[in-house]
């Protein structure tokens, strides 16, 4: 019976486009692109009874651990079948068991609920449990005239005043005409 449930899924993952591994008899894992979080690994470990799907959100915050992990209660509280939870290291995870007989017809729905949750979460998640490390990184960035585009989303919180680390990490550059930063 896994074969069948791993060939649908591995079927279901060839008609959306999306990327799939089969790791063995009874498990398999599929990529799901995203907008904020770029990509979500679901695996789905198939057995008689149940299949139980998987995936990694973000690791453990840097800072404010009760205002994150409160946040991730809260949000288990409007979640469908799956719900946030943390490994040994305090990583979130998003996880769902069903009924092997029902994963293939609950299949889409599943998926697109996980991936909709973890991609509409990491933003938020970022700010609550990575904040200081965001604006040392936007300064750092800013400082040596490098790209803050993978910062981008953030720049409204990054960029102003409450940044304090706006000027004081990383060489300053020289202030001169031309644009490519070189001195005469």
């Amino acid at each position: 019976m896994s074969s069948a449930i791993i060939d649908g899924i591995t079927e279901w993952a060839r008609a959306n486009g999306v990327e799939v591994d089969s790791l063995d008899g009874t498990s398999i894992a599929v990529v799901l692109p995203g907008e904020r979080k770029l990509k979500t690994t679901v695996s789905i470990v198939v057995s008689a009874r149940s299949a139980e799907l998987s995936a990694f959100v973000i690791r453990h915050p840097d800072e404010n651990a009760a205002a994150f992990n409160a946040w991730l209660l809260r949000k288990n509280m409007k979640l469908g079948a799956s719900a946030f939870g943390i490994d040994h290291l305090g990583d979130v995870y998003l996880r769902a068991t069903v009924p092997t007989e029902h994963l293939l017809e609950d299949l889409d729905g599943l998926l697109g609920e996980m991936l909709t949750v973890a991609d509409e979460s990491f933003n938020e998640l970022l700010l609550i449990g990575f904040l200081t490390g965001m604006k040392k990184e936007w300064a750092w960035r800013v400082s040596r005239g490098e790209s803050t585009r993978n910062l981008a989303a953030f720049e409204h919180v990054l960029s102003g005043p409450d940044n304090e680390f706006i000027g004081t990490i990383g060489p300053e550059r020289p202030e001169t005409d031309d644009p490519e930063g070189r001195q005469g």
